[in-house]
């Protein structure tokens, strides 16, 4: 049986074009593009186009763009390249109670070196209120980051406005946009943003490359330390094969991003009516409005969302019980925890996160079979929920 892939949220596949432009530089543009003859030329010229594409896609700079191994690594540099850059007069970094591990667990080891962390709250919906962002921040406070659209809930925050906040009281302003770029119109001066975090395989290119946007005003350390290279700002030769594909689904994403956007999101609606509509006892999860245009995220009363994930499997459908970084965890994700669902309901979670090759006879069959997991699952629980 052929798996319907529904966990695009998770990791995305590379796009055909992606692929074709990749190929040049394994075989025959494989130079260091540090080096000075014409091998290295050819592989350098095929970069700095990639960092032209991406620039464009977020309304920055080609020199802004620093290439790196993953959103991961981008928020790492992010984060800890902003605190030692300014500890011995700002100590201090706001972030939110849902951010991304990549964020949460970076924030705990600067904790281990001396820094003060301030984690605002989200309201029932996943919003973080710009105003607890101001009220959060003192004159010792050096960074603020807050993701741009949470991965599991698929909420999307009010970056504008938290932005201006941070440029009024003179403070750096990051984003872990690697659920959004590509996805949703980005413009680095109009959402206020200093620092952002993007990941190439959420918008259909390969794994193991990254990018983090600095505005040239910006300061911070190295992350990577060593050669000189994206102009001495993060050591180690670049994977140029990467960052090519990279830059073509960049240019991708700007030229297919208003369609893909209307598909994906139809589809969304219809997934999130229909299970409300066929199932008691299921509960939304993130804000209804405000939120990416291809995440159907809920819970299911009564039933665990590993078990969930295991029986749409068999059915011939790949889904996630939440963040792709989190499953098989056994506690309830922090991020449901955050918006005040209980742990008894948070346990039944499901993200359903649709690409550009889904389709609605998709969306139907999967709703021809969830109904049915569920009352067997519920059927089989120890706990009556519904």
């Amino acid at each position: 049986m052929e798996q319907v892939y529904f966990d695009h949220a998770a990791t995305t596949p590379p796009r055909g074009e992606v692929v074709e432009a990749m190929l040049p530089y394994l075989r025959e543009r494989w130079g260091n593009p540090s080096s000075l003859h014409r091998t290295g030329n050819r592989a350098l010229e095929g970069m700095e186009r990639a960092r032209e594409h991406l620039a464009a896609l977020i309304g920055a700079q080609p020199d802004e763009i620093v290439f790196t191994g993953s959103g991961t690594e981008a928020d790492n540099h992010a984060l800890v390249g902003v605190w030692a850059a300014h500890r011995d007069r700002k100590n201090h970094i706001i972030t939110s109670t849902i951010e991304h591990h990549a964020i949460t667990h970076t924030v705990t080891f600067l904790e281990g070196l001396g820094a003060k962390v301030t984690h605002v709250p989200v309201d029932g919906a996943g919003l973080v209120d710009p105003e607890a962002v101001r009220t959060a921040i003192t004159h010792q406070t050096a960074l603020v980051s807050i993701m741009h659209a949470n991965n599991e809930v698929g909420t999307i925050q009010p970056i504008a406005e938290i932005g201006a906040v941070c440029r009024e009281r003179g403070v750096l302003f990051h984003t872990d946009a690697v659920q959004t770029v590509g996805h949703v119109p980005i413009d680095v001066s109009g959402l206020n943003i200093d620092l952002l975090s993007l990941s190439a395989h959420k918008l259909y290119g390969p794994k193991g490359v990254g990018a983090l946007y600095m505005r040239k005003s910006a300061k911070l350390t190295s992350f990577i330390h060593g050669g000189g290279q994206e102009l001495g700002r993060r050591a180690s030769t670049e994977n140029v094969a990467s960052i090519v594909a990279l830059g073509e689904a960049a240019r991708l994403a700007r030229q297919d991003m208003a369609a893909e956007s209307a598909h994906v999101a139809a589809l969304r609606d219809t997934l999130l009516r229909e299970v409300q509509a066929r199932i008691p006892n299921v509960h939304p999860t993130g804000h209804q409005s405000k939120r990416l245009p291809n995440n159907a995220s809920f819970c299911v009363a009564g039933v665990e969302g590993e078990a969930l994930v295991l029986d749409l499997d068999t059915a011939g459908f790949a889904v996630s019980s939440g963040s792709a970084c989190t499953s098989g965890a056994l506690e309830p994700s922090h991020v449901l925890l955050a918006l005040g669902i209980p742990p008894e309901i948070a346990r039944g979670s499901l993200r359903v996160s649709f690409g550009r090759s889904n389709t609605a006879e998709e969306v139907e069959r999967f709703l021809a079979v969830f109904p049915g997991i569920v009352e067997r699952l519920r059927d089989l629980s120890p706990v009556a929920a519904c």
